[in-house]
């Protein structure tokens, strides 16, 4: 235990202090000095009594750092005696920093699980029981339960949840469920479990995420989305009327008007026009987003859908040089509202033609296949892809990166195939978009 070189010499040279003192007491009671013997044994005396005590310090303090490793406290401070060059307060002073590290994550960790507007409770098994290691703010206040420690208290303040996860005894579910806080109306929520083993500790972990949250914070997005496309909208067509009329009031105020004045009066007003133009433009592409009427469904075979759409896109893609492959090899009947899909199929080639006006080789492919009930139509281009910065903006209504686009081809396709049962989505891959469009069959 004691490996201290500096340890052993103090200890060496007091047990050699205390021999030295013995045989010069035994040397002078041989020359018979009366006191000096006596004066000397009383050294010796003191001599092994502050030994005993050195001894006993180093002990204690030995104890007390193997006590606190044990215990796993470290808030004593050994600094002093780490220029002992020791391994105990090496090890010591390791553990510190270590644990440190770890109350400093536990607190970042904590503090990042408090902050999430998700419900998280982590559950722990000890003695074939369950307790709550862990339950964040959000859900302690979302559904007014208290930071219990034990399962039986939280399932007196949630019965439905703790009922529902030991149900199924504590295994990995995903599942919705109704949960009723104090009188108030019932929430749905999603819940995912998952359970895990750290350290042979047996870990139970609970996340649960209101739908009506999740979809209100979903809506709030997209109705500011909207309203900031709107504005700027609005606000290019506005702010250049208002100033050229401001300009054309001016000059209509004066005594008499030139023939510059009646020239920049025309060109005034025809300026205002075309801005009343794209705004009347703008705000009927907002009513035909807005008064989408409901798909009426017949059956009509995919390769006549299809063949409808290059009839009318087969003149454009001549004048652009652009190859057409379509390697739909099957024919499949689909019950759909035919005028609201082929404008979808139209705006979507429409849309991988513009894509590729910057490339030599001009190709889009036309795939499908049916899988589980569900019909896939796939449009790709070899374009130069979708900007990720924008991947999360191009189903907004009215966003668009082309000057002369409305941008409403791509929110009017979701809006359709949405109210057909079905979605639209896109992929990126290899500087190739797909546009993928899924109609459940019913």
């Amino acid at each position: 235990m004691l490996k201290s070189l500096k340890t052993y010499n103090l200890i060496f040279l007091r047990l050699l202090l205390i021999l030295s003192g013995i045989e010069f007491s035994l040397y002078l009671h041989k020359i018979k000095f009366v006191f000096a013997p006596v004066f000397g044994f009383l050294i010796v005396l003191f001599l092994l009594i502050e030994l005993y005590f050195y001894v006993k310090s180093l002990i204690m303090v030995y104890d007390k750092t193997i006590s606190s490793i044990i215990q796993n406290d470290f808030t004593s401070d050994f600094s002093r005696y780490q220029s002992n060059k020791n391994d105990l307060f090496k090890l010591y002073a390791i553990l510190k920093s270590k644990q440190n590290e770890q109350v400093s994550r536990d607190i970042i960790y904590t503090s990042i699980l408090n902050n999430i507007e998700t419900g998280i409770i982590i559950l722990r098994k000890e003695d074939n029981e369950w307790n709550v290691f862990l339950m964040n703010d959000y859900f302690s206040k979302h559904f007014d339960v208290p930071k219990v420690s034990k399962w039986k208290l939280l399932k007196s303040q949630l019965p439905s949840l703790c009922e529902v996860i030991e149900e199924q005894d504590f295994q990995e579910i995903k599942t919705s469920l109704e949960i009723r806080v104090n009188e108030r109306n019932a929430q749905t929520f999603v819940m995912q479990t998952s359970r895990t083993e750290i350290c042979e500790l047996d870990y139970f972990i609970v996340l649960l995420d209101s739908i009506q949250n999740v979809v209100e914070k979903k809506e709030k997005e997209a109705w500011v989305n909207l309203m900031k496309v709107i504005s700027h909208e609005l606000l290019n067509s506005i702010t250049p009327i208002r100033s050229i009329s401001q300009n054309l009031q001016e000059l209509v105020e004066q005594d008499s008007i030139s023939s510059d004045d009646l020239e920049d009066i025309k060109e005034g007003v025809g300026t205002m026009l075309r801005r009343s133009d794209l705004l009347q433009k703008f705000v009927e592409g907002y009513r035909k987003l807005a008064m989408l009427p409901s798909p009426k469904k017949e059956k009509i075979e995919l390769g006549k859908l299809i063949e409808n759409c290059f009839q009318v896109m087969n003149p454009l893609f001549k004048n652009k040089q652009i190859k057409v492959l379509n390697t739909i090899s099957f024919n499949h009947l689909l019950l759909v509202d035919h005028q609201q899909i082929e404008q979808v199929l139209i705006n979507l080639l429409t849309n991988s033609m513009h894509a590729l006006e910057d490339r030599e080789d001009k190709q889009i492919t036309i795939a499908a296949e049916v899988k589980e009930n569900r019909v896939f139509i796939k449009i790709t281009d070899n374009g130069n892809g979708i900007d990720p910065e924008i991947e999360n903006k191009i189903f907004l209504p009215f966003f668009t990166t082309r000057k002369e686009g409305a941008g409403i081809g791509l929110t009017l396709s979701k809006s359709i195939i949405e109210a057909h049962g079905g979605y639209l989505d896109f992929r990126n891959h290899e500087d190739k978009t797909t546009f993928v469009i899924c109609l459940i069959e019913e």
